[in-house]
């Protein structure tokens, strides 16, 4: 019977074995678990790839905020024969995300083509963004942006304020243990559970709240007396410190004051609304006052109050509004009553606007992802006067913008700042960075990116230039394959360039050492290409004789392994071990599964996941030369049998 159930469960098509691993992958999706719903579809895909199973991978790493695994799946739901034009559109999305503008725009132009009725307002702003996107990294602005790690945490920190000696900002620090799996969207209950009061269960992370840091003490939660609020800040103060204005996300109540229940069957949801305090004379915060023009079918947030109280802008999606979300500005009459919200249609577009906040020199800075921008939220500036518009928004450029979110713009000098971001290199998933005027830079480092072994230039390989500070620059070569960037006096640099389909390079530069009357470094790169499901074998991996252990020799050349995958964080390799004819057949193809194997865990020893990597062993079925069963061969011969190769199975 045992025997009978073992063949039953070999005979189960692949096919029908990757639906049951698609269907529990389907649950822990509808549930949010994508770190869990990742596992499973990676499983389902290694047994019957499907342009469904490539798509859903691709969204959970957005969400994920995993960029590069996001295009690469992206990259394989758009090839498919079975494609959708939306594939080739999230493919585009996720080409611009990684920075990669040159080749975001050739997708565009292709979803163009596939789907002729898109509004060509949207597909031309599409393209645009792309070209400008590579105008401002190739012309980057003199700005120094230092992520500040003593206010980040691996969550998320944003809408930094500086008042006096100390910085306000939001941030979900402190990750409790997540819902029972996660069941709960985002602030909807159904009357029978109301919301955990300290877990939100959509992030499985704290609620945000409000925290501040003085000086050099520790970050500490700041002191508000807010009630109950699933999601409390971003803040804004006046002038003179003595009145804050804040969102707060609380659940409704009725007229009489009571929590609202299920109504007709359907979930009610939570909105955020505007708050106001005034600090007494004792310096405490007093209690909450709502704003007049709050709503339980709509949400205020991200409120900016003028340095003399009498204008607040906030942002909402309220009806009758140009976009998802719209900035509104309330003027405070002599009485000292707030007037109705007027809508900024000069600034607001249909897509989002957030986060409005001026300078000391009266200049509106704002976030949008309705403009022509480098991708996501993208932060601008324009003159308002009065609440009245008189010049047409700016990009604010690179690098205080990039492929992602940027936004919550303020100063805390006439050029100095801060602005939150979830820009790949972060510490957490949304993270404060300060901005400050630079210097030029005191060397021009140049060279050209060459396709290995032929010498031809590459264009369009996006080059990364990371300092020992953590700051990051990027440039795409030209059709020449050249590219440029400003070095600093006395720095250390890793420089990696990285071109689809093909593999990276990673080179070190230093001007530490570097005479200042030499202006100008050259360092030349040379990316190898991808072929998919070829072969290449791994030099000097040779084992002994009925032995599968790794010898120091195969150690030092899986190291190389290593690095290329830890480069290439996106392929999968499949680990191919070989035998030589000697010994019984059978045996020697168990013996080359754990030849295999034992390479596959040295690479997960060193840190690659072992969800990359699969181990084949071939025993004495691929033989190199003609040394099979019966034919008189030297000890070096069979030797070069037992090797190992391995080939990259998706990039």
């Amino acid at each position: 019977m045992l025997i009978a159930i073992v063949l039953s469960f070999v005979s189960v098509p692949l096919g029908v074995m990757a639906q049951y691993i698609i269907k529990e992958a389907d649950v822990q999706f509808e549930l949010y678990n994508y770190s869990e719903a990742i596992k499973l579809y990676e499983q389902a895909w290694k047994k019957k790839p499907t342009v469904r199973t490539a798509r859903r991978l691709a969204f959970c790493n957005q969400i994920q905020q995993n960029y590069q695994q996001r295009e690469s799946w992206a990259a394989l739901a758009a090839v498919r024969v079975d494609r959708e034009p939306e594939d080739v559109l999230n493919y585009a999305k996720a080409l611009q995300e990684n920075g990669k503008y040159s080749e975001a725009k050739i997708q565009y132009q292709q979803y163009k083509q596939l789907r002729p009725d898109t509004s060509p307002v949207l597909t031309s702003r599409w393209i645009q963004s792309c070209d400008s996107a590579l105008k401002w990294m190739k012309e980057p602005r003199s700005i120094q942006i230092v992520n500040q790690t003593v206010l980040n945490s691996p969550q998320s920190e944003w809408a930094a304020v500086s008042k006096g000696n100390s910085i306000i900002f939001v941030s979900n620090r402190n990750q409790m243990p997540a819902l029972e799996k996660a069941k709960v969207p985002f602030l909807k209950f159904d009357g029978k559970k109301m919301p955990d009061e300290n877990i939100d269960g959509y992030l499985g992370h704290r609620y945000f709240s409000l925290y501040f840091k003085n000086g050099a003490d520790s970050v500490k939660i700041f002191p508000l007396e807010a009630g109950i609020g699933y999601h409390v800040g971003p803040a804004s103060f006046t002038g003179d410190g003595r009145q804050m204005f804040f969102a707060m996300a609380r659940i409704p109540e009725n007229s009489k004051g009571a929590k609202l229940k299920i109504l007709d069957g359907k979930l009610v949801t939570a909105t955020v609304g505007i708050y106001q305090v005034t600090k007494d004379a004792n310096g405490n915060w007093g209690k909450p006052e709502a704003f007049k023009y709050n709503g339980q079918a709509y949400s205020n947030t991200d409120p900016y109050i003028s340095n003399d109280g009498r204008y607040l802008y906030f942002v909402s999606n309220r009806a009758g509004g140009v976009g998802g979300t719209d900035i509104y500005v309330s003027a405070k009459n002599n009485a000292g009553e707030w007037g109705a919200p007027i809508n900024l249609r000069e600034i607001n577009t249909e897509g989002n606007e957030r986060t409005p906040a001026f300078d000391l020199a009266n200049h509106f800075y704002f976030s949008s992802d309705g403009y022509v921008g480098m991708g996501g939220l993208d932060n601008y500036v324009a003159n308002m006067k009065n609440g009245q518009l008189v010049s047409l928004p700016q990009n604010l450029g690179y690098p205080l913008n990039s492929p992602q979110d940027d936004f919550a713009f303020t100063f805390d000098s006439s050029s100095a700042g801060y602005f939150a971001s979830n820009r790949i290199g972060g510490l957490g998933e949304d993270d404060i960075y300060h901005f400050a005027q630079k210097a030029e830079g005191a060397y021009r480092l140049s060279g050209v990116v060459y396709q290995k072994g032929t010498r031809l230039p590459l264009a369009m390989a996006l080059g990364t230039l990371r300092n020992s500070n953590g700051e990051k620059m990027q440039v795409e070569t030209d059709a020449s394959g050249k590219y440029s960037f400003s070095l600093d006096a006395q720095s250390n640099y890793e420089l990696t360039f990285e071109k689809t389909g093909f593999g990276s390079e990673v080179v070190s530069v230093e001007t530490k050492e570097v005479p200042l009357v030499i202006t100008q470094l050259v360092r030349d790169l040379f990316l190898e290409k991808i072929q998919l499901n070829k072969s290449i074998r791994i030099e000097n991996i040779y084992y002994t004789f009925d032995h599968a252990y790794i010898t120091p020799a195969a150690a030092i050349e899986l190291d190389k392994l290593v690095t290329l995958m830890k480069e290439n964080p996106t392929i999968w390799i499949e680990i191919e071990s070989h035998t030589d004819s000697r010994g019984n057949a059978r045996y020697n193809l168990e013996l080359s599964q754990r030849r295999a194997e034992a390479v596959v865990q040295y690479l997960a020893n060193k840190g690659i996941d072992k969800s990359r990597l699969t181990a084949i062993g071939y025993g004495e079925t691929k033989l190199v030369n003609d040394c099979a069963d019966g034919v008189k061969c030297s000890v070096e011969a069979h030797q070069l049998n037992r090797r190992t190769e391995f080939k990259i199975v998706k990039q």
